[in-house]
């Protein structure tokens, strides 16, 4: 199996522990002396550079969390000066402001390279024409594959999101060997080749590398089956460093986490107590080689565990599962990040106050779709009809807003929602991933 960086995929234990400990203590010492943030939060439990001498006293760190972000924003966390800064990303900005990440000359050279061993991972070659469905913009996910690719010597064609007839004609025209996009993206674009009556067949696509969103063995089957490729996933977030984190090999037993760049943990997301390997919970990043925005212990949200056993590759590196669920109440909807007190804070403001409402997500074919449900209340039933039209139009603006997603709204008769002990269940998710 092809393998991009085998001196560092391919390390003993013991030589990569002793790489993570200097880089580890070498990023310590640079956020101390730089970022605020960080040197405030050491001092709380009594913790100075010195006292990291081995991986073990990771754990004397506190974790960084969304929170510290949001209030760092938007520079607060950079631990060079905006000078250095070559590049700048950002989340979604689903939250009520966006997580503003920088790079560096060299963390967009190192970022390229940890992209492209995913790339490489999943079969990817020079000779491989590229073709990128994710967005291109402030989002990681476009410009980090694309630069991936192109250190590998592949040709790339930046398509960005949407424009579904137009993605088919060019995977037909230009003869695309490799898709990268979301999953459920994939599978509306087998939707859409079957309807026209095209033979996935003769198209030349070999490989799918596919995040932004959970997905399945079963959708992996699905795809593969209906656009007859090799589909792969990788892991990435924004607050990190985009995609590039962790990929999968051709065995597709677990994601390869590059350690070589990032430390992994797995904590119990109620106590933060760190688990033993094999146990699930929550994963926890610290970066190791980041120089404009390097994170402590970040807390990702993710639950998912860790595998130290040798993969059949060659790697040594230990592999991550797949995420299927988070430990927060964050919704990831057509690979965006939705939270629900977006959309209830919505409709307290549109509705003058409470409503009670129900978030209901389905996949209808490829694709994840949003529906709310909003009871009656007296102030809206209220409202001459023209104006409850105008209402649910106004939420729906308002909420496309905030979430950055299309979505339904209706309004059901009071009361109509199902109560459990008087509750109703906010969210209903029925994707059956």
């Amino acid at each position: 199996m092809n393998i991009w960086d085998s001196a560092h995929e391919c390390m003993s234990r013991d030589e990569l522990e002793q790489l993570q400990l200097e880089r580890l203590q070498a990023t310590i010492n640079r956020v101390h002396k730089n970022v605020t943030h960080y040197r405030k939060k050491f001092a709380q439990p009594g913790i100075i550079p010195e006292d990291i001498r081995s991986l073990a006293d990771l754990t004397k760190l506190p974790f960084t969390t969304k929170e510290d972000l949001r209030i760092n924003y938007p520079y607060g966390m950079f631990a060079v000066p905006l000078r250095e800064v070559v590049r700048i990303h950002s989340s979604s900005g689903t939250t009520s402001k966006p997580i503003v990440v920088g790079y560096t000359k060299n963390d967009i050279r190192i970022w390229s390279n940890l992209v492209a061993r995913f790339m490489t991972a999943a079969g990817v070659t020079s000779d491989d024409l590229v073709q990128i469905a994710f967005s291109y913009g402030l989002f990681t996910g476009g410009f980090g594959v694309h630069y991936g690719a192109e250190v590998i010597g592949a040709s790339v064609i930046p398509m960005g999101t949407g424009n579904t007839e137009k993605q088919i004609l060019i995977m037909q025209d230009y003869k695309t060997t490799v898709l990268v996009s979301t999953p459920s993206y994939a599978l509306q674009l087998a939707d859409r080749i079957s309807q026209s009556g095209i033979d996935a067949k003769t198209l030349t696509l070999k490989f799918g590398l596919f995040g932004g969103e959970p997905w399945s063995e079963n959708m992996r089957r699905e795809i593969e089956s209906r656009l007859c490729l090799s589909a792969t996933d990788n892991y990435g977030i924004s607050e990190v460093i985009g995609p590039g984190i962790a990929g999968e090999c051709q065995c597709k037993s677990g994601m390869h986490i590059y350690e070589d760049s990032f430390i992994p943990e797995i904590i119990d997301p109620q106590t933060g107590a760190v688990l033993e390997a094999g146990r699930e919970g929550e994963l926890v990043l610290t970066t190791l080689t980041k120089e404009a925005f390097p994170m402590i212990r970040y807390r990702t949200g993710d639950i998912t565990c860790l595998d130290y056993a040798p993969c059949a590759c060659g790697r040594t590196l230990v592999r991550m599962q797949r995420v299927l669920r988070r430990s927060d109440d964050m919704l990831i909807i057509r690979g965006i990040n939705v939270y629900p007190s977006q959309i209830e804070e919505a409709i307290i403001s549109s509705a003058q106050g409470e409503a009670p409402y129900q978030i209901i997500i389905e996949r209808k074919g490829a694709m994840d779709s949003l529906e709310v449900v909003i009871e009656i209340t007296s102030k809206i039933f209220s409202l001459e009809l023209q104006k409850q039209r105008s209402f649910l139009e106004t939420l729906k603006q308002r909420i496309a807003s905030v979430t950055g997603i299309g979505v339904s709204v209706k309004l059901v008769e009071a009361n109509s929602l199902p109560r459990t002990e008087g509750k109703i269940r906010k969210v209903v998710d029925q994707r059956r991933i």
